[in-house]
């Protein structure tokens, strides 16, 4: 399934290079010119210029559409700052954009366990990284999620000690991440899961959405229909970027 998920990126990567600059980053929010003007009006002037300087070095990347949209980093920080972490979880992290977002606002004693399976892009943004002076609170761990989770629920002690997670890797398993998430973020923690709404296509007929989307928008229904029945969490969908669902443990 991971080889699927890198197929479909190349699929993408090669669709974006016949789309114009401005369409390059599909979002749910269709109307590009309110897009532009959101990010032009209360995103921009207000991105940390270690962020934008990331967001910069990552645009001529051939799947810097897998970044993190601004608009939904701009909400994330929000979150991050009314739950105050010591201890957060990122599944997936690229180049970085909501890696260093996150470090920029966890205290300087906090600590974040970043997982993805390429170090490679992880180096576009470290440089970043180490001039904005928060690389000591990343704990970059270059492997597929699934084993380092179940690796952190072997000890007892890390069940409930994180307090946010963040979302962004393989679509076919974020339901198995939640499930383990669940039991590694704190009640009162907020996970929150990225490209949900998969560019808005989960409410399109199959007919009209492009082959290379089909397969992971199925993911991204079967996800949704699974935490909107999770009890034990509450949720919010957010239109915003690709789709956010944010959801707090509550029990």
């Amino acid at each position: 399934m991971q080889e699927d998920f890198q197929n479909y990126c190349a699929l993408q990567a090669m669709e974006n290079t016949r789309m114009p600059v401005s369409r390059k980053n599909p979002t749910v929010l269709q109307s590009q010119e309110l897009h532009e003007y959101i990010l032009k009006t209360s995103v921009y002037p207000r991105e940390p210029n270690p962020l934008k300087e990331l967001r910069i070095a990552t645009a001529n990347h051939p799947m810097a559409f897998m970044g993190t949209a601004p608009d939904a980093g701009q909400l994330m920080t929000l979150l991050l700052k009314l739950v105050n972490p010591k201890k957060a979880i990122e599944i997936g992290v690229f180049t970085g954009y909501s890696l260093l977002l996150t470090a920029l606002t966890i205290p300087d004693d906090g600590k974040i366990t970043a997982i993805d399976i390429n170090r490679k892009t992880y180096e576009i943004g470290l440089p970043v990284i180490k001039k904005a002076g928060v690389e000591h609170k990343i704990d970059f761990v270059e492997s597929q999620a699934l084993p380092i989770l179940n690796k952190l629920l072997e000890d007892p002690e890390k069940e409930g000690s994180f307090d946010f997670a963040f979302v962004d890797a393989d679509k076919n398993n974020y339901w198995n991440y939640h499930q383990r998430l669940m039991k590694l973020i704190k009640v009162g923690g907020i996970l929150m899961y990225d490209n949900t709404l998969w560019g808005g296509t989960v409410a399109w007929p199959e007919e009209d959405v492009p082959e290379a989307k089909r397969k992971w928008r199925l993911c991204a229904i079967e996800f949704n229909k699974l935490v909107s029945a999770d009890t034990n969490v509450e949720i919010s969908q957010v239109p915003l970027g690709d789709g956010i669902t944010i959801c707090r443990r509550i029990c």
